[in-house]
């Protein structure tokens, strides 16, 4: 299963560990340099779609406010983000053999 667009930069934000919904759209503006930035219903709607196909997973943390919730990668959300990560190296390679970057 691909996964797109915001999903794909989410669970990529999440690979280094657990974060809430704030820290998130930051590492994803940042990790974009700018070009993706998650407004909240964006954010929230596609965390709720990902918890639901078990990619995510909430987090208890003891010092947790109950308006602030943490998400981590499931071992399924990982190994589809890592997927998506080979296929687009494969595919920056082949754009490389082929020239068609300047890379």
């Amino acid at each position: 299963m691909p996964v797109l667009g915001a999903q794909f930069h989410i669970l990529f934000s999440l690979l280094d560990g657990e974060k809430h919904g704030y820290a998130i759209m930051k590492a994803v503006q940042e990790d974009t340099r700018g070009r993706l930035k998650l407004g909240p219903a964006t954010l929230y709607t596609n965390l709720k779609k990902m918890l639901a196909q078990g990619l995510i997973a909430e987090t208890e943390k003891e010092e947790q406010s109950e308006r602030r919730r943490y998400y981590q990668l499931s071992d399924q959300g990982r190994t589809l983000v890592e997927d998506e990560l080979q296929q687009l190296e494969a595919t920056l390679n082949l754009a490389r053999q082929r020239r068609i970057t300047g890379a």
